[in-house]
């Protein structure tokens, strides 16, 4: 038998649907998110500070990242007041305003986003910087202390200072990747790290670091002390390590040949990914450099990762030092650059990136190398096409 279900049993039912939607709207917690997603300059009359239009804007930013930089053709002739507009998380408030004018010209402006709950905030830092790199010879004086990281972990940031005294932050490493299996850990005790005793100076120290119980259960026993122009990208690295090392930076020149000091000491111990000895092999260094095309058939940003810096397509040309004997006395390096000329008119238009890159360990990559392996870099010189 078919029950009837009368017009006003009916309107209860629909009510009490209607009181459980409601519960459930008026329940939902509001948002916690307070991030930038996306940044970009308004106004087409803009376009001609910029080598193209894809420079006027930066799209899927890190969640992790808290620079935003847009390279610009000269400092000098950009405009006092610029509208910068974001894509910010649903309910997030961002002051300076959202397409509001501002002054870029003596530095970073920082923006402040709070959660649409209104119990967190963030900073970011935005910047305008000259189609040029700050300087072409390295000497790794500028140093800052990381923020501790949930672990209770810091670590030291490299970064370089140009001719108008605008901090560049160009330099990454694999230290805040580390930071993740390191508990109230303090800069020394990380891959990457300063020394007071460079060449001249103070330099950069690379190491070969185990990453414990549970770097070994991740296939990832060790890591390898690294320092590269490009940036980290911490959201892949539990997804897909190589794909964290964003390498390369936007050049003007055509480079020819990259010089340095360096010294190198191997760890006793070579092991494999499953960290098992490997007899007779001998850890070694890496030092390279690589220019390539920063731009697609569609004009959109490509970069070079972990996988695929020095197998790419994109590739111009490399520079490798094909040997870095040990040796516990500062020792001069030297490495030229091999593969195709650059094409002026591209380069004019900032469409090649450089990537530099140091590593304690060769096989760092894959997670292959000694534990205790340091490689000290330091004054390392660019040198270009006049």
């Amino acid at each position: 038998m078919i029950m009837e279900i009368k017009p006003k049993i009916l309107t209860l039912v629909a009510f009490a649907g209607f009181l459980c939607l409601t519960s459930c709207i008026k329940d939902e917690e509001p948002n916690k998110e307070c991030d930038i997603v996306n940044a970009w300059v308004q106004g087409d009359e803009y376009l001609q500070y910029f080598a193209d239009a894809n420079q006027m804007r930066k799209e899927n930013i890190g969640a992790t990242e808290s620079d935003i930089v847009f390279t610009v053709r000269s400092l000098v002739s950009l405009p006092k007041q610029l509208p910068l507009s974001f894509d910010v998380t649903e309910g997030a408030t961002i002051e300076p305003a959202n397409g509001s004018m501002q002054d870029f010209t003596n530095g970073p402006v920082t923006y402040t986003l709070t959660s649409q709950d209104g119990q967190y905030q963030r900073q970011y830092r935005v910047s305008f910087v000259e189609l040029s790199l700050p300087a072409y010879t390295f000497s790794f004086e500028h140093v800052s202390e990381s923020e501790k990281a949930a672990s209770g972990s810091y670590y030291h940031e490299f970064y370089e200072v140009g001719e108008n005294g605008q901090r560049h932050d160009i330099w990454a490493s694999g230290n805040p990747g580390a930071a993740l299996t390191m508990n109230n850990a303090k800069p020394d005790a990380f891959p990457t790290m300063s020394m007071e005793d460079g060449y001249k100076g103070k330099g950069v120290c690379l190491k070969t670091i185990s990453t414990g119980a549970l770097g070994e259960w991740l296939k990832k026993p060790i890591a390898a002390g690294n320092l590269f122009l490009g940036k980290f990208v911490l959201e892949q690295v539990l997804v897909n390590a190589l794909k964290a090392t964003q390498m390369g930076i936007q050049i003007d020149r055509d480079p020819v040949r990259v010089t340095g000091y360096y010294k190198y000491r191997p760890g006793e111990k070579f092991t494999n990914v499953e960290m098992k000895e490997v007899p007779g092999r001998i850890d070694e260094p890496n030092i390279y450099a690589v220019l390539y095309k920063n731009k697609d058939k569609d004009g959109k940003e490509q970069y070079l990762y972990g996988d695929n810096v020095l197998s790419s397509p994109i590739i111009v040309k490399k520079a490798i030092v094909k040997s870095l004997p040990p040796t516990d006395e500062w020792t001069r390096f030297e490495m030229f650059f091999e593969g195709d000329e650059a094409d002026p008119e591209m380069m004019a238009r900032g469409e090649y990136n450089l990537a530099l890159v140091f590593s304690s360990s060769k096989g760092g990559d894959d997670f292959e190398g000694a534990i205790g392996s340091t490689l000290c870099v330091d004054e390392v010189n660019v040198l270009y096409e006049k």
